[in-house]
């Protein structure tokens, strides 16, 4: 089954960013992906992104500045946050802040997926958001 809507993916490590690219793409979905926040937010693919998975610790913009950044610009793209560094605190204030899952490094492929469908059909239920 192919999903033409747009995953992005921003993480400034590039072995992880190619990995979960390819990872999202065998799930069927349309992927780009971008080094830093910045990146993102300057290219024109911003409003075509449907679900957005982005590193919490990335230099210049976090994935959780990224988040904040998106709903404060009326741009509340579903948001999948992955980190290599878990924080209780940092977990339960994005949740609370909507983020759809916050999810450790190495990504659990079951998780991730059940993450995006939750993340582009919102009537689908997350069982566990760590």
């Amino acid at each position: 089954m192919l999903n033409h809507t747009l995953v992005t993916i921003v993480d400034d490590n590039q072995p992880f960013r190619e990995s979960l690219r390819k990872l999202v793409m065998l799930f069927g979905y349309t992927v780009e992906s971008f080094p830093s926040a910045a990146e993102f937010l300057a290219s024109r693919l911003l409003p075509e992104t449907g679900c957005l998975v982005a590193d919490v610790h990335m230099p210049g913009m976090t994935g959780v500045e990224l988040h904040r950044h998106l709903i404060d610009t009326g741009h509340a793209i579903p948001t999948i946050l992955v980190t290599a560094y878990p924080d209780e605190v940092v977990r339960d204030q994005a949740l609370k802040d909507g983020v759809v899952c916050y999810l450790s490094k190495p990504v659990d492929d079951d998780d991730l997926e059940r993450c995006l469908r939750s993340a582009l059909q919102p009537d689908t239920p997350t069982e566990d958001n760590s």
